[in-house]
């Protein structure tokens, strides 16, 4: 048995948190910055993937109801969000990356919005990859699409806000 007296009390405390502060820091952001009671799901066109460590991010153009087009501002620019997902290399083992989800690819992702009102949300459940040139029909989503591949186990989940 170890014996510690009152002066070497301050000494074995300070050893113990210098230990700690040199153990690798396993934090993860909130999700308080994102509106959980509410879900959006869009069908959309990539833009780009930030395949960022931490969290893949896939930038998309919403489509239109008639699924012939993009949402566009009055300057005629396409409207951008973006969906927050887990790290890249998570991602990469569901079949979502940078080579797997090029500009152009139709797919849809339902999400928590940001309660800020900014374009940008966290996936939540199921997202599908429309086949290349088969967006779906008006009011679909590419889970309605036949050949579309399905990322992650759950379906699209139905939409609390629109």
């Amino acid at each position: 048995m170890i014996f510690i007296n009152k002066l070497q009390k301050p000494v074995v405390a300070a050893l113990a948190v210098a230990g700690l502060a040199g153990a690798p820091a396993q934090a993860h952001h909130s999700f308080a910055m994102y509106d959980m009671q509410n879900v959006r799901v869009f069908t959309g066109v990539v833009t780009r993937v930030d395949p960022a460590p931490n969290h893949l991010a896939i930038f998309f153009a919403p489509m239109n109801e008639e699924r012939k087009n993009v949402l566009r501002d009055e300057n005629g620019e396409p409207i951008i969000w973006s969906v927050e997902m887990g790290g890249s290399a998570q991602m990469a083992r569901q079949g979502v990356s940078v080579n797997a989800f090029p500009q152009g690819t139709v797919f849809s992702v339902a999400m928590h919005p940001l309660r800020n009102g900014e374009n940008a949300g966290s996936r939540e459940g199921g997202m599908f990859k429309c086949p290349e040139r088969t967006p779906p029909a008006a009011g679909m989503h590419c889970d309605s699409v036949e050949g579309s591949i399905q990322i992650g186990n759950e379906p699209l989940p139905a939409p609390t806000i629109e």
